[in-house]
């Protein structure tokens, strides 16, 4: 089923539920959708979808960060339901395990061996994890392992 088939079934069944805290971040999520497909001009695909969900599931954590060192609970406890409304949507996060066995693999394809492969190791990594790992953590990660 299309991702945005998901979000009116999910939508409807949040009006019924009246689970205002879902509905609003589901009609975000198609509002998001809906500009992004405008913005490209075509219909979207699975990994444009990816890229919207992962934009929105990035900026509420960096809000969340923002909230936690303002030290507003409130706000902390709001946006941790939307990310974990948005996460529902998102494919299978890849385990801290896999995540380095996958920066690993993908040192040895390019085969570095300092930090100035950092760049080329990213560039190869960062389409096998889209929306399966976050990318501040996969580049601390890469950072590590060439040093």
């Amino acid at each position: 089923m299309a991702l945005n088939d998901t979000l009116m079934e999910d939508m409807k069944n949040a009006m019924k539920a009246k689970d205002k805290d879902s509905l609003t971040v589901i009609r975000s999520l198609k509002s998001a959708l809906m500009n992004y497909k405008i913005k490209v001009g075509h219909e979207l695909n699975s990994d444009d979808e990816l890229d919207v969900l992962a934009t929105a599931l990035k900026q509420r954590r960096e809000s969340l960060e923002e909230f936690s060192k303002a030290k507003r609970q409130d706000l902390i406890d709001a946006t941790n339901k939307e990310i974990e409304t948005i996460e529902k949507y998102m494919p299978k996060q890849l385990s801290n395990d896999e995540l380095e066995a996958t920066v690993e693999e993908t040192i040895k394809e390019v085969e570095a061996t300092s930090k100035k492969d950092f760049g080329d190791v990213m560039q190869a990594l960062m389409p096998k994890i889209k929306g399966k790992a976050d990318g501040k953590a996969a580049s601390v990660m890469v950072g590590k392992k060439l040093n």
